[in-house]
């Protein structure tokens, strides 16, 4: 009977989600908001509480995180890493700043303490990789000269998520200030290590994983990466940053197969995820936090375009390009939902879980919409402020244009945003 229970269960689930990612496909939308949503519905306090899925559900949603870092770390080489940290390392320094203090003042205003204060600066931090690179390739800006730029600042989120992981789970543990070094120093050391296998060992990984059937190849890459997640978090490490390591090490044309093989499976799991965190949701506690959410999306949307549009001007970007660049980086999504879990789970504060909910939820639905109109607003914006002259607007043709608008217009000639 409960096993009946369960198949019925999750088969819903899914069967929902494929439901709901159609409608956000329709209308050209991120499905996350439905898919936490969902969550909300059939979790607890929702309309129809689901108790037999949950363990299964539970597990899957880890496997979510771990397939989402993979398939981010088989975009780059570990020859472009090594090198978007030497050259961007301070644009992640100004993404910090920025960006993580709203949500520690946040934090401390609402008098939820210290511990709380560095978890929800880590909730504002991150931007949503998963999210951003589906907006690229919609609005067609994957070959944009301010793509690498956004991509840099992932990148660089990400890896320090190695560093910031493990320093919550020691705080949120309640250990002691030399276990808590420690733990970090065993986590820097264990990626470290990870990190320069990949750089002088990825060819050499690559032909072992390589194979001309899809069956064995996805099943060595997925178990591979499985073990390595497990190995990792077992040494307090990350276990979704070990995946994203073991995307680096791979390379080449079995990077590629493995995109192919894994994304349907990457798209399912990260869906049963987001189904999770919102199971885990009473809605009746979101109300309470929704005007504290708004204010902290607000404010973080507008520090994460300050962001974009400063690493881009300082990449050499034409003006157009730094606005797009911003307007991109407004989404929070997965890793979001990941350090607030976290903060649920060790019972830190009560309100974490309902405000990141909200949170996420305002943010993926603004950040696509940022993406596509922070470059025409501000283009508006600027017309307004500074309205031409009959004798300015004469005389624009004959004009020379500066180097940044001819870049903008040799990227884009029709003008499009």
């Amino acid at each position: 009977m409960h096993s009946a229970l369960f198949l019925i269960e999750f088969g819903a689930i899914i069967l929902g989600l494929g439901l709901l990612g159609r409608v956000a496909g329709r209308l050209k939308f991120s499905p996350i908001p439905l898919y936490l949503l969902a969550g909300l519905a059939f979790g607890t306090g929702g309309l129809l509480p689901m108790g037999a899925s949950e363990e299964f559900v539970a597990i899957g949603a880890e496997i979510g995180v771990i397939l989402l870092l993979l398939m981010l770390g088989l975009e780059y080489t570990a020859s472009d890493l090594v090198s978007n940290l030497k050259t961007q390392y301070p644009a992640g320094l100004v993404d910090f700043g920025l960006n993580a203090v709203p949500g520690a003042v946040a934090a401390l205003l609402m008098g939820w303490g210290p511990v709380a204060a560095v978890v929800l600066a880590g909730v504002t931090w991150i931007s949503s990789s998963g999210v951003i690179a589906k907006v690229m390739g919609d609005l067609g800006r994957v070959g944009n000269r301010e793509t690498p730029v956004i991509l840099s600042i992932l990148v660089l989120e990400d890896l320090a998520m190695a560093v910031y992981l493990p320093i919550i789970t020691a705080l949120l543990a309640g250990v002691s200030l030399a276990a808590g070094s420690a733990t970090l120093a065993i986590a820097l050391g264990v990626a470290g290590a990870v990190l320069f296998i990949a750089v002088r060992f990825g060819r050499h990984i690559s032909r072992f994983v390589s194979s001309d059937d899809p069956e064995k190849l996805l099943l060595v890459v997925l178990g591979l990466t499985l073990l390595v997640a497990g190995i990792a978090q077992q040494l307090q490490v990350s276990a979704a940053v070990g995946a994203f390591l073991v995307g680096i090490a791979l390379s080449g044309e079995v990077a590629e197969g493995t995109h192919t093989l894994l994304s349907p499976l990457r798209d399912l799991f990260a869906a049963v995820f987001f189904v999770f965190f919102g199971l885990h949701t009473d809605p009746a506690s979101i109300p309470p936090v929704l005007l504290p959410a708004l204010a902290l999306a607000v404010v973080t949307a507008g520090t994460k375009i300050a962001t974009g549009y400063w690493a881009a001007k300082r990449a050499g970007v034409g003006v157009k390009g730094r606005w797009r660049a911003g307007g991109t980086l407004v989404a929070r999504g997965e890793f979001s939902i990941v350090i607030a879990g976290l903060a649920v789970t060790a019972g830190i504060e009560p309100a974490m879980g309902p405000l990141a909910t909200a949170y996420v939820l305002i943010l993926v639905v603004i950040g696509p919409l940022t993406a596509r109109y922070t470059e025409p607003v501000a283009a508006w914006v600027s017309s307004r402020r500074n309205p031409p002259g009959p004798a300015a607007l004469a005389a624009v043709p004959s004009q020379p244009r500066s180097p940044e608008d001819v870049k903008d217009q040799a990227q884009d000639p029709a003008g499009r945003a």
